[in-house]
């Protein structure tokens, strides 16, 4: 009902910095939660940032102080602007769109894919 489609993954040094974005489309619901998620190979899908229609905003401990989660309502797109970045920030990343309460349906994107190295 929502599709996601996430944009500007690549490959990047250590230090430097991407910016992704998503964009959201379908039946659009408010109030809503946007996040992004990462996924490593053998490891677990992890919350990244999430970011909700009035800004409030909540963030991996590990990424706390180099990335930024921010979105225009307007465009229907969230970003992540992430800075400084560490090999251990390499992993496809997911865009997420949810209501603000449990057990409702969270949609996903397709992911793309985020690789730090020199």
């Amino acid at each position: 009902q929502v599709q996601l489609v996430e944009s500007g993954g690549g490959l990047v040094q250590p230090g430097g910095s991407l910016r992704l974005s998503c964009v959201a489309s379908g039946s659009i619901f408010s109030p809503n939660v946007m996040g992004w998620y990462r996924q490593a190979p053998g490891k677990q899908r992890e919350l990244v940032a999430e970011i909700t229609n009035i800004g409030d905003t909540n963030y991996e401990g590990s990424v706390k102080g180099r990335f930024t989660i921010s979105r225009d309502n307007a465009k229907s797109t969230v970003y992540l602007q992430m800075n400084s970045l560490k090999p251990e920030d390499t992993a496809a990343y997911y865009c997420n769109f949810r209501a603000p309460i449990t057990h409702r349906p969270t949609y996903w994107g397709q992911g793309t894919q985020v690789t730090v190295a020199p």
